[in-house]
């Protein structure tokens, strides 16, 4: 006698037997299918739940290691994320994640939602992933140069040991954090006191958090090859008479303005910080910018006269202005002097000149290749007035100049201005390239202009405004105008036959961003 099985299978032939004449009803074969279907999804389960100890089962990761750019020391990283996979089709146990250096490590884990330096007996079913996100935080050390901490992520898994590397590179720092609060200014540390001379040195970047202010009278140097770095909403600001003084003689020493985040994924995405802002200032002392880049934040340089007219001069030498989601220079009845000058990809104008003042550009190369957003302001624009309280112009007398220069960009017109007839204004171009829909015939206003001729920029979509050796420009500059500027941005000569922007054309220059 066939001994009787106790089994699923067996009550499901039974179950069939028993109402094999009743499937003949619709509804009876919509009750058996649902029944099949709970059935199977039941066994399903059941497996499901089954925790395997198969020790050929090993976890994947999104990354077999996971790297952190520089971070400032005590101020913490971008969090960074790591994907455990069980590629397997059995639900498995880690019966530990673990930091090597344990709650000593200067790294922070957090899996599913939890922070820790350990955790234990997180299960994984098969075909799914678990999340680990990563932050450091690196001690001041006093070090000037980057160092390098590294530590591993350990998982224990049926007897299986796996690590993922953890590596990040440190920089102290000097921070300048700020300290007073007032209504209607942003949060600012006086940095330079009246009548005080500050130096800032390239041994260790400044970080700035608010507002770094030169106050009246006061003076900030910042020598060649210093980095500042600015978080959110922050910048720099010489107040009315303070001074700035940035950058040294050397092209390849340069001062760099920036955002504190360092990833590589932020190296050129605008709007990091706020701006440099420069008021009005004493007689005999100008604000001096020479051989820094600028990168990266809302207005670059904001120049303007607002309690008197200035009676110094912005000079600006060697400097590159690129990524700002509103302006690259903004000035408002300002005077300023620039050689070798580049304003490049901005959200807004890369030059807004307002309310008149006196203006001399040479060697100058804007080009606006912004991507961002719509973009309906031109690259350069003029203005020789601004309004009162009663929404009334203002005219002030406007003369602008600019010699063997580059205008050019994505929109049709890269040029505009916006003049009042109440004030002597004059604006003149000599030696260069322009986008624009207007006439150029005007030689009281345009001389030598090339209309419309692309500059053929090596690659602008990262940021190399060096010329092509078949641009139109090659050679097509003013020797006079030159002989003012005898070097480009990158010290090369122009003692023949000088081209047209801020870079002289060099056969056989290489690739790459220049600056």
């Amino acid at each position: 006698m066939k001994k009787r099985r106790n089994c699923f299978d067996c009550y499901l032939c039974a179950l069939i037997q028993r109402n094999k004449m009743k499937l003949k009803s619709g509804i009876f074969q919509v009750l058996f299918f649902v029944l099949i279907v709970a059935i199977a999804s039941l066994n399903a389960c059941k497996k499901k739940d089954v925790v395997s100890n198969d020790t050929s089962l090993k976890l994947s990761f999104s990354n077999d290691s996971v790297i952190f750019d520089t971070v400032f020391t005590t101020l913490g990283s971008a969090t960074h994320r790591l994907m455990v996979y069980n590629t397997s089709d059995s639900r498995i146990n880690i019966s530990n994640i673990t930091l090597g250096q344990g709650s000593n490590s200067v790294f922070r884990i957090n899996v599913d939602g939890e922070s820790g330096s350990q955790f234990k007996n997180l299960e994984i079913n098969g075909g799914d992933s678990l999340y680990i996100f990563l932050r450091v935080t690196i001690d001041p050390n006093n070090q000037n140069n980057p160092l390098i901490v590294e530590d591993n992520i350990h998982f224990l898994t049926n007897t299986n040991e796996q690590s993922v590397k953890l590596v990040a590179w440190g920089q102290d720092a000097h921070y300048i954090l700020a300290d007073t609060y007032t209504t209607g200014f942003p949060p600012y540390k006086i940095v330079a006191d009246s009548l005080q001379t500050i130096t800032w040195t390239s041994e260790k970047p400044y970080v700035i958090y608010g507002y770094a202010v030169i106050n009246s009278y006061g003076k900030l140097i910042i020598e060649e090859g210093t980095h500042v770095y600015f978080h959110k909403d922050a910048g720099l600001w010489a107040y009315a008479d303070g001074i700035l003084e940035a950058g040294g003689d050397k092209p390849d020493n340069l001062v760099v303005f920036q955002g504190d985040r360092l990833e590589e994924f932020y190296t050129d995405v605008p709007g990091q910080w706020d701006r440099i802002w420069l008021m009005e200032g004493r007689s005999g002392e100008n604000h001096v910018i020479k051989n820094t880049l600028i990168k990266n934040g809302f207005i670059g340089i904001q120049a303007e006269s607002f309690l008197n007219l200035t009676q110094n001069k912005v000079v600006l030498e060697n400097v590159t202005v690129q990524n700002m989601t509103g302006f690259g220079l903004f000035t408002r009845t300002f005077n300023i002097e620039a050689k070798n000058l580049v304003l490049a990809n901005c959200g807004g104008y890369c030059l807004a000149v307002t309310g008149g003042g006196n203006y001399d550009f040479k060697h100058t190369t804007i080009a606006n290749y912004w991507s961002g957003s719509i973009r309906n302001t031109p690259a350069l624009f003029l203005n020789n007035y601004f309004m009162d309280t009663l929404d009334q112009p203002i005219p002030i007398p406007l003369n602008f100049s600019m010699g063997n220069s580059i205008v050019y960009g994505y929109n049709e017109d890269e040029f505009l201005t916006d003049m009042d007839g109440g004030a002597d204004s004059l604006y003149f171009f000599e030696y260069g390239i322009m986008k624009t829909n207007r006439n150029l015939s005007d030689e009281t206003i345009f001389q030598n202009i090339l209309k419309n001729e692309d500059p053929l920029f090596l690659d602008y979509n990262i940021n190399d405004y060096r010329i092509d050796s078949l641009s139109p420009a090659v050679d097509y500059g003013s020797q006079a105008i030159a002989d003012q500027v005898p070097f480009d941005i990158l010290n090369n000569p122009r003692t023949e036959s000088p081209d047209l922007g801020t870079y002289e054309f060099v056969p056989g220059q290489g690739g790459g961003e220049r600056r």
